[in-house]
């Protein structure tokens, strides 16, 4: 903002302003404005309150990555054959700490993508109240139908590019859709053999080699911890509600595992195939076999289960997602972005749905967000209730640097802290600007401000 600029006038137009820049500067990004705009129209309130965040040009500063890294990704496959991806890492914002984000390995992966998801993520992480900054990274590369061995040569081959920009305190990447376990190990095999260190620059590594106990499980743990704040600070409980869950990946099977531990009856989760609907609730124990064990279709679970139905996703309402539009108490969006419409938010409200809490990155589209913040339900932005998951990477990073493991014991109580510390946080933020039951806004506010202070005493770097 010029120096002789109102700030008082400068906040009417900065959220146009600021998305017209980014539409010049970063082109068909759309994913990227949505986040960006969700972020800065909660900011209002806060600026009107504290305008030397627009003296002090923060937002100009905070919507730029302080590094975008894009290369090129060769590998061979089983036949022999030269094949050619992106690859992608987005140092957003490292205020706080070494940049912390996952990578994504998935066909419909852009630099838009990675973009929208590391602005995400700086929030998502201030709001840990741990030291790490904000990034992501990934590649368009698909690992569905791929041998170990092919996707092995591709993980060497994305290292090979990223290792000389990342480390233990510079950035430490972490998984997201298509990167678990495995791919997470010839990863760090690949970053071992190209600067033959040993140590803890990924998380999500294997028990045996510096992984945390309880890492897999977080997220979607988390997203259930999130939900528990919410109604019990509503005078309610999640024990005996009906619950939606979808995907069928890590955040989602143990979203559902949570849920019944609590008492819970999650009916649903999704794959790219369609719906899955078990009305006497999902058989866990089945789920994880098909999904991670032998790589199945949900449609398989049919044959063992003859409770339950499979609705295609050729078949889903217009403009809308099956799984949204069955009867139940709460819902947990676990699959991807964008996965819920307004469509979708005024079927679960019809069907009376009182509790959202978001398991993947901003699943609920700019309509529906609006739905759910005009009904007052307790809605759980992703930033925050799916936070579990970094902050548990964060904890793995703990470990690693202290040379020790922690059992499932510690690492879940601090993840219920942690989880139970972020409500606080945003439903604390929320009665401060005089919207109570507007987790959105306390999330976004809660979280800029912690990394606004800290660019601000750090200077203009």
């Amino acid at each position: 903002m010029p120096e002789t600029q109102d700030p008082q006038k400068h906040l009417e137009t900065y959220v146009p302003d600021t998305l017209a820049s980014l539409k010049k500067s970063s082109p068909a990004q759309t994913e990227f404005y949505q986040a960006a705009e969700e972020v800065l129209e909660c900011l209002r309130p806060l600026f009107k309150r504290c305008p030397h965040y627009l003296e002090h040009n923060i937002i100009e500063r905070i919507v730029e990555p302080e590094r975008q890294i894009m290369f090129r990704v060769c590998w061979a496959d089983d036949n022999g054959k030269a094949q050619v991806n992106k690859g992608y890492r987005i140092q957003f914002n490292s205020a706080l700490g070494p940049y912390k984000g996952g990578l994504r390995f998935h066909p419909s992966v852009t630099s838009g993508t990675i973009k929208f998801l590391g602005f995400e993520q700086i929030f998502k992480n201030a709001l840990t109240g741990l030291p790490i900054g904000g990034g992501k990274g990934g590649s368009n590369f698909d690992p569905k139908g791929k041998s170990d061995a092919e996707i092995m040569r591709f993980c060497q081959a994305f290292m090979t590019e990223l290792y000389r920009h990342i480390g233990p305190t510079t950035d430490v990447p972490a998984g997201d859709i298509g990167v678990g376990a495995r791919e997470i190990g010839y990863l760090y095999g690949q970053y071992k053999r190209m600067t033959g260190r040993h140590e803890g620059v990924l998380t999500g590594k294997g028990l045996d080699w510096g992984g945390s106990i309880g890492r897999k499980e977080a997220t979607g743990y988390g997203a259930v911890y999130f939900a528990q704040n919410m109604l019990k600070a509503r005078k309610d409980s999640i024990e005996g509600k009906t619950c939606l869950v979808s995907g069928a990946g890590n955040v989602a099977i143990y979203t559902i595992e949570k849920l019944l531990e609590l008492g819970a009856r999650p009916i649903t989760c999704s794959d790219s195939g369609g719906t899955l609907h078990d009305p006497d609730g999902i058989d866990l124990a089945l789920l994880k076999e098909l999904k991670e064990v032998d790589s199945l279709s949900l449609e398989t679970y049919l044959e063992r289960r003859q409770s339950a139905r499979f609705i295609k996703a050729a078949d889903y309402p217009e403009d809308g997602h099956a799984v949204w539009h069955i009867q139940a108490d709460a819902a947990f969006p676990c699959a991807t972005q964008n996965e819920l419409t307004a469509t979708d938010a005024r079927a679960l409200l019809a069907n009376g749905v009182d509790c959202v809490s978001e398991g993947a990155n901003m699943p609920s589209n700019a309509d529906a967000i609006d739905c759910f913040i005009e009904a007052g339900i307790a809605y759980g932005p992703g930033k925050a209730a799916n936070a579990g998951g970094v902050a548990t990477s964060q904890l793995e990073m703990a470990q690693n640097s202290s040379m020790e493991q922690w059992p499932l014991e510690k690492v879940d109580d601090k993840l219920k802290a942690i989880m139970a510390d972020i409500h606080q946080q945003c439903a604390d933020t929320a009665a401060e600007f005089d919207a109570p039951t507007n987790l959105v806004l306390g999330a976004n506010i809660a979280g800029f401000r912690r990394v606004a202070d800290a660019m601000i005493d750090q200077g203009i770097v």
